[in-house]
């Protein structure tokens, strides 16, 4: 894999991708946590705003709120080629073990990915994994060459440069195959963002 060497730093990032998917759920749309800017956001992408927000609720319990940070023009069906940012605030706490297989078996629903280089993924993401605690601000920031950068709580903690894992890993949210459709649906916000038929 093409991860650089601070992916191994990357622990509490990934695991947004995960704790969604630990057990079937559903997504609530959700009320603004702050209508500020996270710095981190808004030196990554000028003129960003939020795009639409949800939250994540499994079977009773607040997971955490969801928030899409995009600049106008953003498309949905193109968002592997976008600038944009994902931000989720975590609701409770969350143990890293057993994480990282559920996050794999949600970028298995996407599309194909060879046995060899699903079993990596799956190899450095338990490696990376860490407990994530209620109250924890996690961002990911996705630019239009595949790569990404991500942080924690305000402080940057890894960058990717696989753009295949990449497409993957937001395709969690954002791919029309995402097995939380009520949740894009949210986040993507109208149908004016989406890209319109020519």
């Amino acid at each position: 894999m093409k991860f650089l060497t601070t992916f191994r730093h990357l622990n509490a990032t990934i695991i947004i991708a995960v704790s969604a998917y630990l057990m079937p759920a559903s997504s609530l749309f959700a009320s603004t946590n702050s209508a500020t800017t996270p710095a981190a956001i808004a030196q990554a992408i000028g003129g960003a705003r939020a795009i639409g927000q949800a939250r994540l609720t499994v079977y009773g319990f607040n997971i955490y709120d969801a928030k899409l940070w995009a600049a106008d023009g953003f498309s949905s069906t193109s968002f592997v080629t976008q600038q944009f940012a994902l931000e989720l605030r975590y609701l409770r706490n969350f143990k890293g073990e057993m994480i990282a297989e559920r996050s794999l078996s949600e970028m298995l629903r996407l599309g194909e990915i060879s046995d060899e280089k699903a079993s990596n993924w799956l190899a450095s993401m338990k490696k990376t994994f860490p407990d994530v605690k209620k109250g924890d601000v996690l961002i990911g920031i996705h630019r239009p060459d595949g790569s990404a950068s991500f942080n924690l709580n305000g402080k940057p903690i890894g960058d990717v440069i696989d753009a295949e894992f990449t497409r993957y890993f937001f395709g969690i949210w954002l791919s029309p195959r995402t097995s939380e459709p009520k949740m894009r649906k949210d986040l993507i916000g109208t149908v004016a963002f989406e890209a319109k038929p020519k």
